[in-house]
């Protein structure tokens, strides 16, 4: 018998129209004399908000992403990559944005809509050379701002600056490519937007310490996306704004996202795109994935309350931080960037650990599943030492072999076996 009541998100089909209506501009955005540009989900997408309300962007990872969750067409874009030559061990996302290009098709329908320039950043092996060879491809100018300068804990203004003088050059880069003038205020509008849709995003997560949870991780793939897509737009910060208070108030009245939750787990880096029906095997145990760093931390804004908890990072405009001018805005944007939790265990996987069991402590775990990803060399790297770190502290772990956007290469049935035996582990039976 269900154990909590439970209702879908009321907001459900509003976050359905504004993903569809994100591609759909970006595929007609020339019809209505807008610009299009591509670039990674970790972009800078405030930057080129300076150019005017009309410039569209597609961003590269959640794309693929789609395209890996309808199998036949992941499976020829993939097979197109391939025959060009590119090694299959190279990032899933890059080599199905890849395939989709070259076969001249959209996910969505009709042909891949070309963009107007390529506008990226790099923190991850592939980062640089997915767009590099974009433009080179589509013949279209491409700027790139190198992010790596060490883990947040270690910033000081060399560091910031290294990354906000970039920032400048791009914008002078943008001017001259698409001839038009730079709005400074849509620059600060947009950085606000970015602040305000990624610390909100966290807050929504922190909810998730409550038990029942009122959300678990399947549903939260198609919220946290919102910010993968355009965090510097005013419709995503609006739109995350009316999911907290939904949130709050499935807390308030006791809505689980689970009806008979009873084991809380996490899970890491993307999962299977293909396969989300495993999250839904989960919950014939009465398991429920409340989340990970990954759902966290890739678009959402962290930090230490005074309570000793983890929560969402105080905004600049509550602090009463000004943002009046482009350097402002533009140091504020790389500042909070780079204090995105799934950045700084690039450097060092003991602070991607030390993250996770903090989850694991505040969310109330019974275990964690680990997904070793081949898909994803940057939010893998390290993950054995991760499994190490969890394991010696005593919560239960198990781990599953998989790849997020190539799907010869997840089994089902082998990982609902180990799904099975590590339940079995708990003392936990099929409800």
């Amino acid at each position: 018998m269900p154990k909590y009541p439970t209702e879908p998100l009321k907001c459900w089909n509003k976050a359905k129209e504004l993903r569809d209506k994100y591609y759909r501009d970006y595929a007609s955005a020339h019809e209505r004399g807008g610009l299009r540009w591509t670039g990674g989900a970790w972009s800078f997408d405030a930057i080129p908000a300076g150019l005017g309300d009309d410039i569209y962007p597609i961003t590269g990872e959640p794309y693929a992403a789609s395209i890996a969750f309808n199998k036949k067409f992941s499976l020829r874009c993939l097979e197109a990559t391939e025959s060009k030559g590119w090694a299959r061990d190279l990032c899933s996302y890059m080599r199905n944005y890849w395939g989709s290009m070259y076969l001249n098709e959209y996910n969505q329908g009709g042909k891949y809509p070309k963009p107007d320039f390529a506008f990226q950043d790099h923190i991850c092996c592939s980062h640089a050379k997915w767009y590099q060879h974009v433009a080179e491809h589509e013949d279209i100018p491409y700027f790139c701002i190198d992010v790596s300068v060490g883990p947040y804990k270690d910033l000081d203004e060399d560091r910031l600056m290294f990354v906000v003088n970039q920032m400048h050059e791009s914008i002078e880069f943008l001017e001259k490519v698409t001839g038009r003038t730079y709005d400074d205020e849509k620059l600060i509008e947009a950085v606000k937007n970015d602040c305000r849709a990624t610390s909100t995003w966290a807050e929504i997560c922190t909810f998730n310490k409550n038990v029942p949870a009122p959300l678990d991780e399947k549903s939260m793939y198609s919220l946290y996306v919102f910010n993968t897509l355009q965090k510097s737009s005013k419709d995503v910060a609006d739109f995350y704004d009316e999911l907290l208070d939904e949130v709050k108030d499935r807390v308030e009245r006791g809505i689980a996202a689970v009806a008979n939750e009873r084991c809380r787990l996490m899970s890491d880096t993307q999962p299977p795109w293909g396969f989300l029906k495993i999250f839904r095997y989960l919950e014939k145990f009465g398991a429920i994935s409340i989340g990970s760093l990954y759902t966290f931390g890739l678009e959402g804004i962290w930090e230490d309350k005074p309570d000793g908890s983890w929560g969402p990072r105080t905004t600049p405009m509550d602090k009463g931080i000004p943002i009046d001018t482009r350097d402002q805005a533009l140091r504020v944007l790389a500042d909070w960037n780079l204090s995105k939790p799934e950045w700084q265990h690039f450097y060092d996987p003991d602070l991607k650990t030390k993250m996770m069991l903090r989850i694991a402590k505040e969310w109330k775990l019974d275990g964690v599943m680990l997904h070793m990803n081949r898909g994803c060399e940057g939010l893998s790297c390290g993950i054995a030492e991760n499994r190490l770190g969890i394991a010696e502290t005593g919560i239960p772990i198990m781990t599953f072999e998989g790849n997020m956007g190539d799907e010869r290469e997840f089994d089902e049935s082998q990982t609902q076996d180990r799904i099975e035996a590590f339940m079995e582990t708990l003392g936990i039976d099929k409800t």
